[in-house]
């Protein structure tokens, strides 16, 4: 922690935690505002279905693969530099994917897009334990899980919207826009949280001594899967929302945004509770109730579906409370994550957004276009991605029992 945090922020907590989250909307802004124009921007650049799936491949890819440097380089040079970097990549190659007139040109833009947006959610999370002790840090990680949830529930409106008054091009236009404004607000408000006593050497051996050390740590690795693939037991369903909302739900484009209000929606009801047992409970109760309303939901979920047709009337309330138990859990993991190395938890933030984001390309370029097609498929890929985290916490708890005993005040 910054020994000088106090004087760096003065202005209300729950504005930091606005601040934060909107370094995090980046992301689902730049999946859920084009998702309902997906069969509009084949038909203009002449692209199938999987090409249009490879433009959201190749964003999670690139964000995948540069999620592993974001955290470590602002170990070395500050929270700051990486976070306006990445901001300024972002809102270029939201102009080169609204100036796209191939498919291949789309592919290329949406892969360096995603090279750019994680440097805000990555950075964003060792911000806050620069900031803030370990009580205070899921108070406001749950903070910002919860204002980031308006994002993606507005996104979707604002796509289809666009979609329908302006253009599929316009909506990338959009995306510049909100680029700018951010890269003003983050240079004008955010301060530099990394102390000047506590940066990293930037040299490849240093840094790969850092990568070993947390890439060779299985209770790092196993924590990361915990938190990491549940989060695709809802994602595969945003990332299969063509097909599930259009054509099992017979969704029409600009009703896409109540899917993503009701999962949204569970995610800021599962943030608020968290951070309301911020010091309240011991870290493994909060993660074992997230974990329990997760299993409950997902096997109810299966059983609805194998034995009833999905009818929009039932078939979306099971991800709002899916994403309820997720928001329960996943500010607790993500802390024990940065605390299990505090002096690299810019990197050690990285290295949990590669588990995740590598699972999220992976389902979102073979798992998603498997079962897309059968909501019973849907269902039990759901399941069993949140059964990897299930497992991994379970045997963290096995093999450390004393993780996540507790409970931190102040």
């Amino acid at each position: 922690m910054n020994p000088d945090a106090e004087k760096l922020w003065r202005a209300p907590q729950w504005a930091f935690a606005i601040l934060l989250a909107t370094l995090g909307m980046l992301g689902p802004f730049s999946i859920d505002t084009y998702l309902p124009a997906f069969a509009d921007i084949a038909m203009s650049l002449d692209a199938t279905p999987v090409q249009m799936q490879q433009t959201l491949s190749a964003y999670l890819l690139g964000f995948a693969f540069m999620s592993l440097f974001h955290g470590a380089i602002s170990d070395s040079f500050g929270r700051r530099p990486v976070v306006l970097c990445g901001l300024a990549v972002f809102t270029l190659t939201s102009i080169g994917c609204a100036l796209s007139n191939s498919i291949g040109m789309l592919i290329f833009f949406r892969g360096v897009q995603g090279l750019s947006t994680g440097a805000g959610i990555v950075v964003s999370r060792a911000v806050i334990r620069d900031m803030f002790p370990p009580s205070q840090a899921q108070k406001v990680m749950s903070q910002v899980t919860l204002f980031f949830g308006v994002a993606p529930a507005i996104a979707p409106m604002v796509g289809g919207w666009m979609l329908v008054h302006v253009s599929w091009q316009g909506i990338f236009w959009f995306l510049t826009g909100v680029g700018i404004i951010l890269w003003v607000a983050i240079y004008r408000l955010l301060p530099e949280t990394l102390h000047a006593s506590q940066r990293q050497q930037f040299h490849p051996r240093h840094l790969m001594a850092g990568y070993w050390k947390l890439g060779s740590d299985p209770r790092f690795f196993l924590l990361s899967l915990a938190s990491g693939v549940p989060f695709n037991g809802m994602f595969l369903y945003i990332l299969s929302a063509p097909v599930f909302l259009g054509e099992h739900l017979q969704l029409a484009p600009q009703q896409f945004f109540w899917c993503f209000l009701v999962t949204i929606g569970g995610i800021m009801c599962g943030a608020m509770v968290s951070g309301r047992l911020a010091g309240k409970i011991a870290p493994k109760r909060q993660i074992r109730h997230g974990f329990v309303i997760m299993l409950v939901i997902g096997v109810i979920n299966l059983v609805a579906n194998f034995f009833f047709k999905a009818h929009v009337s039932w078939a979306l309330i099971p991800l709002g409370i899916f994403s309820f138990g997720w928001a329960l859990m996943v500010p607790v993991v993500t802390l024990l994550v940065l605390d299990l190395h505090p002096e690299r938890r810019g990197m050690a933030s990285s290295l949990q957004m590669f588990v995740g984001s590598t699972a999220n390309a992976l389902v979102a370029g073979v798992i998603s276009p498997l079962v897309m097609h059968s909501t019973v498929g849907l269902a039990i890929a759901s399941l069993l991605m949140m059964g990897v985290g299930l497992l991994s916490w379970t045997y963290i708890r096995r093999r450390w029992s004393a993780i996540g005993n507790i409970i931190a005040h102040g």
